[in-house]
């Protein structure tokens, strides 16, 4: 006896109740055949032409030999010949393994080889890069060009536009299942090597649903597109966004000017940033000049909006701001902040759990926690990972007691919204004292000079760790190490006054805009044990 038997259950309903990340395109190329749906600059596609150049590309792989579950990788800074190579992967059921453009040609490597990828999809000035070609020749990756630069032609390679010309524009029949593995991400790298994240089509899929629900997305709305598609959460909002038949205007990088002109001239609804972006447009000279009285929402994500600059934001750019979290392994969004409270609540607040998937405070021992507690943040839901690629233990670990375990401190408070505190590997100890860096990190971003800010964790021979912090000042701010210290002293407790300050010309940051404070741990790691003081 099967255990499908021993349960009483049924098989599914085959091919036609598959859900696939693919479809998403080709149900709004039928429902929006004329609709735009990317912008790039001066150029835009409609979901025609995207839906016709994916299936194009689909049939290339295909003809190359591919079969399901062969990884292909992306070295590709945003573009739409990068959303056409995206959804034809998906086509013909390959995994995508993206690359992060910003990593340097040792971590790339790494990423190829542990994924074992044979071939990728490279823009043509990434191409140019002789450290980065010679990683890719070395490993015999089988490469197609994408003309961003205008200098294709002297790869040698094939290219993208030319390659696909021609080629049928029906969909491959290619057969796969809804948990079947469609790709693999890498996390950041912001303590070690990367894991790589598994994620099938019905996890993609089914937080994309959420997403769209829970920002009540519909056909009228446009986003800027300004993070990086081999992201999870760039990712994730195109196709968001594409589902209902909106519109992302591409960028590569954040241009505040370009993200001004994109609103104005296609009447973009959701405008997506940093919280430093949001302080650049506020203060750029030319804002005025623009009309951007179509932003409906706006979302700001990977670190915390201080106070004031909320509290302008809102009252100068858009009535209502929203912060959504999640993570590689947990395809986001997980939680959402309730714009009706923005003004009510200030700091970390990162919502509630989103319809997609359940969220929960628990403590070490794996008992949940009541509403006040501090614990870690767990969730579940069909949205989590198949798991670590090739790391079983590490897959274990995240799913011990049931849960998905994020490493992130925090608790639900008295509204049912996640207050974030720390996360687990940043929580200081100092002198039997739990110093979150969050909190620290929050103190100093609110001293008028400060755009910047970091706090982390130096080994100490009296306290066991001392709180230390690493400020960047505004451009045409001044501020002295001393200055900034007593500023803390007037709004925090003595124990979490940081013993080391230091003020830096640039943060070191990932590509998708989160701190690497492991560079600053191992840089200052001596500080105190060397015996100095300042």
């Amino acid at each position: 006896m099967t255990s499908l038997e021993a349960t009483g259950g049924v098989p599914g309903p085959g091919r036609i109740g598959r859900v696939a990340i693919g479809d998403i395109l080709r149900k709004s190329a039928r429902r929006f055949p004329d609709r735009v749906a990317l912008t790039d600059g001066g150029r835009s596609v409609t979901y025609t032409e995207l839906e016709r150049d994916a299936n194009r590309f689909a049939n290339a792989l295909v003809a190359r030999g591919l079969k399901p579950g062969a990884k292909i990788s992306t070295v590709c800074n945003n573009s739409i010949e990068f959303v056409k190579a995206l959804f034809g992967i998906h086509r013909a059921g390959l995994v995508w393994v993206p690359i992060n453009t910003m990593l340097g040609p040792d971590d790339m490597g790494y990423i190829l080889d542990h994924a074992g990828v044979k071939v990728a999809v490279i823009d043509d000035n990434l191409h140019g890069q002789p450290e980065r070609r010679a990683a890719l020749e070395a490993r015999g990756i089988d490469l197609i060009a994408i003309n961003l630069a205008g200098k294709a032609a002297d790869t040698g390679l094939p290219v993208f536009d030319q390659l696909i010309e021609g080629l049928s524009e029906i969909e491959p029949d290619v057969a796969f299942d809804d948990r079947d593995l469609a790709m693999i991400i890498y996390t950041s790298g912001t303590t070690s090597r990367p894991k790589g994240a598994m994620h099938c089509h019905l996890a993609v899929t089914m937080a994309v649903m959420s997403n769209a629900i829970e920002m009540q997305l519909s056909r009228k709305d446009g986003i800027t597109g300004q993070f990086p598609l081999f992201h999870c959460a760039a990712h994730v909002l195109l196709l968001s966004y594409l589902i209902v038949g909106g519109q992302m205007a591409i960028m590569r990088g954040f241009d505040p000017v370009a993200c001004m002109e994109a609103i104005q001239r296609n009447k973009l609804t959701v405008f997506i940033g940093l919280p430093l972006m949001y302080q650049v447009i506020l203060d750029h000279p030319r804002r005025k000049e623009f009309d951007l009285s179509s932003l409906r929402c706006c979302i700001y994500t990977m670190a915390p909006m201080p106070r004031p600059l909320l509290e302008r934001a809102i009252a100068e750019l858009c009535p209502t701001f929203v912060q959504p979290s999640g993570q590689t392994e947990m395809y986001p969004a997980t939680t959402m902040s309730q714009p009706d409270r923005q003004l009510a609540r200030f700091g970390n607040y990162w919502g509630e759990s989103t319809l997609v998937n359940e969220t929960a405070i628990m403590d070490d021992a794996g008992n949940l926690l009541p509403p006040g507690e501090v614990g870690e943040i767990v969730h579940r839901g069909p949205n989590v990972m198949l798991g670590y690629y090739k790391d079983p233990e590490a897959t274990e670990a995240a799913r011990k007691f049931g849960w998905h375990h994020t490493g992130d401190l925090a608790l639900i408070d008295e509204h049912g919204e996640v207050l974030f505190l720390d996360r687990k590997k940043d929580m200081i100890k100092s002198g039997g004292e739990n110093v979150a860096s969050i909190k620290i990190e929050e103190t100093l971003l609110a001293h008028p000079s400060v755009m910047n800010a970091a706090v982390v964790g130096l080994p100490h021979p009296q306290w066991g760790e001392a709180v230390s912090g690493f400020v960047k000042l505004k451009p045409g701010a001044s501020a002295t190490e001393a200055e900034i210290v007593e500023h803390c002293k007037k709004h925090l407790g003595g124990f979490q006054v940081p013993k080391l300050l230091r003020i830096v010309d640039e943060m070191p940051m990932t590509a998708t805009g989160k701190l690497r404070k492991v560079e600053l741990r191992n840089q200052f790691t001596d500080h105190f044990m060397l015996g100095q003081t300042g």
